[in-house]
């Protein structure tokens, strides 16, 4: 894929920074992913005006040319909706849920309840940013005023470009052009007090009429013990990560075993907290000493913000990101079709313990330790040779932080098909992997229980352990936990000549 010039702001994403007119008329406020009431800056642009506000979600299963929810982000919506309801009803309001087509919706409601003004915060895929510039066109040409504001980037994608004012591909340039920009604007706190008016207009759903929730089976049981969604459980997780794992992120957050991480990435995801709170509270905490962290560890941790940035930047230019290489000489590439082999992967039961950890985590809390998700992403993609999109359509269905930008930019990065991508030749061998990361072996013993019997020595490579220490540890290989469904190093040698192919073809 070749890289577009950036793309010029359109009115979509210029308009309407300058705040209301202060008539009387409601506001309607127009949540999507920025499910909070602190730093939001369209809700704040109401009640700046002195002007009633009508919250208002709009859950579309279909929206043009975009990607409907997986599975797991579909249950983290209806807890995250009904906590930004329950913040709402505790000022006096509420929230109303609307099911359908915003395009449709949105006219309708602004003539049922007398709203003379829509306010939204801004969204970064090329289809939801066609939709919100016809949208907001046709409530212009209807006299209703529309404005569009950034709650969930530290910076706009249009205002980081390269010295040419092109795109920027690597990441460390990109981060040094954005870092260059000046620090981010501070967050506004949620508005102690809000004026509500009516709703009026089609029959609100609910979280339960949408079907957003897993009922039989209830697979998202353990989903709901491992994670409060909603703007106070980020603010929590947050509060948390300054406090305690922040201290030695640097070189903790590689080590699954450990609670070295924030955690925060599904409340940015939707928007229950935002770039800039993180960026300031860490900030903040650093300059107070309230974090025992290292300024390297905050150095660090921003950086990762950072990749976040970087990677909504990579889908503003290329829209296509989630479905095409960036790399056009990987349309070549020979992936196999193993269903058996996918299939393995998913379950957890690929022989390779940190790989199956890290998938059963994923299975159970809609959540992947990231050092993890580099392990079995190259597994898929280098060990087993399945297209790297099958790897992140299986991600979007069951990761509950499933970001339209962070997920795919990823699985390009470990296959080696994207912008700032992995070397080719940098396999993961899952055995030193864990062995590295995950030396005491608390990670695989917690998911991958039939194992935690098994020495440290055997733990990540329990083929290698004599009969009677398989027996000890109550194993039989092949009937309580698989033999390695591939060799490493026959895998291996098998991916680098795959990759090997498609360099020649481009050189001819």
């Amino acid at each position: 894929m070749t890289a577009s010039s950036p793309r010029k702001p359109t009115d979509e994403q210029t308009a309407g920074s300058n705040g209301l007119r202060p008539t009387g008329a409601p506001v309607l406020v127009w949540f999507r992913t920025d499910l909070r009431l602190a730093d939001n800056p369209a809700l704040a642009a109401a009640v700046a005006a002195d002007r009633p506000v009508i919250p208002l979600y709009v859950h579309d299963d279909s929206p043009p040319g975009q990607r409907p929810l997986g599975a797991a982000s579909k249950w983290w919506l209806a807890a995250s909706l009904e906590s930004l309801d329950a913040s709402l009803r505790e000022r006096g309001g509420g929230l109303t849920i609307a099911s359908g087509s915003a395009a449709t919706l949105l006219p309708a409601i602004v003539a049922a309840t007398g709203a003379d003004a829509v306010v939204w915060n801004r969204r970064y895929e090329k289809a939801a940013q066609a939709e919100d510039a016809a949208i907001k066109a046709a409530l212009k040409a209807a006299g209703i005023s529309a404005h569009s504001f950034n709650s969930h980037l530290l910076h706009e994608p249009w205002d980081v470009v390269g010295k040419a004012g092109t795109p920027i591909k690597v990441f460390t340039p990109f981060w040094r052009s954005a870092r260059a920009s000046g620090e981010p604007m501070r967050p506004a706190p949620a508005p102690a007090a809000l004026r509500f008016a009516p709703f009026a207009g089609a029959v609100p759903a609910t979280t339960t009429s949408l079907g957003l929730r897993p009922t039989k089976p209830d697979w998202a049981v353990e989903m709901a013990d491992a994670w409060r969604p909603g703007e106070a459980g980020g603010r929590e997780s947050l509060g948390r990560f300054i406090d305690d794992a922040a201290k030695g992120y640097a070189n903790n957050r590689n080590l699954p075993g450990r609670t070295s991480t924030s955690r925060l990435s599904p409340h940015l995801r939707f928007g229950e907290i935002g770039p800039r709170q993180i960026w300031h509270a860490m900030r903040a905490a650093q300059e107070s000493g309230q974090t025992r962290a290292s300024d390297y560890d905050v150095e660090k941790f921003l950086a990762e913000i950072g990749w976040r940035e970087f990677s909504y930047h990579l889908l503003g230019q290329f829209p296509e990101l989630a479905t095409r290489n960036f790399q056009t000489r990987f349309d070549a590439f020979p992936w196999r079709d193993d269903a058996a082999a996918f299939r393995a992967w998913t379950r957890g039961r690929t022989g390779y313990p940190i790989v199956d950890a890290g998938m059963r985590e994923l299975w159970r809390t809609g959540w992947m330790h990231n050092r993890v998700r580099m392990i079995v992403a190259s597994f898929l993609v280098k060990h087993l040779l399945i297209d790297w999109r099958k790897g992140e359509e299986w991600f979007w269905d069951t990761l509950v932080d499933a970001d339209p930008a962070s997920n795919t930019a990823s699985w390009q990065w470990v296959a080696g098909s994207g912008a700032d991508a992995a070397p080719y030749f940098r396999i993961f061998a899952p055995v030193l992997q864990g062995e590295k990361f995950d030396g005491d072996g608390a990670y695989v013993r917690k998911y991958v229980p039939e194992l935690a019997r098994l020495p440290n020595t055997f733990l990540h490579k329990p083929w290698t352990a004599p009969g009677p220490v398989l027996s000890q540890a109550g194993i039989t290989l092949g009937k309580d936990y698989p033999r390695p469904i591939v060799v490493h190093e026959e895998a291996r040698n098998r991916a680098l000549a795959a990759f090997r192919s498609i360099s020649a073809e481009a050189a001819e």
